[in-house]
Parts: structure tokens; sequence; C-alpha cells
């Protein structure tokens, strides 16, 4: 066992670094999300991500109210 000493040192930076780029990457996945989410319904507040979805939501969702302005021409 001429190496275990620096295999245990090697599992430990490598545990080190995977824990390091497991934390920054969960955090930069929910702000992506977070981000994408830009059209918001006037009605019940819930986000969407485009404004096809937008629209499908609001016919679906809201049938009785009246169509925002920015969602008339959208192509469903």
């Amino acid at each position: 066992m001429a190496r275990g000493h620096q295999k245990i040192q090697s599992q430990q930076k490598n545990a080190k670094k995977a824990a390091e780029k497991k934390k920054g990457q969960a955090a930069d996945q929910k702000s992506a999300a977070m981000a994408a989410l830009i059209h918001t319904c006037p009605v019940c507040r819930s986000q969407m991500p485009d404004p096809k979805t937008f629209k499908q939501h609001f016919e679906s969702k809201h049938p009785k109210c009246a169509m925002p302005p920015e969602l008339v021409d959208v192509q469903a």
C-alpha cells in the first residue's frame, strides 16, 4: 500500500470538487428557471415562459375574462 495516503488525499480532493460543483449548479438552474418565467397572468399571478403558453393558460383558466392586449395577436 505505497499509495494509500495519496489515494485518500485524492478521494478527499475529488469529493470536495464534486460538492462545490453540485452546490453551484443547483442555484444556477434555479435562477435560470426563474429568469425564464417572464409573462405573468394578471388574474391569478401565475408565471409562464412564453406568450403561446400564456395565451393557452388564459383561454383555459379564465374564459370569461377579457383577453389582455398583448395576447390578442399571438398564435396558439
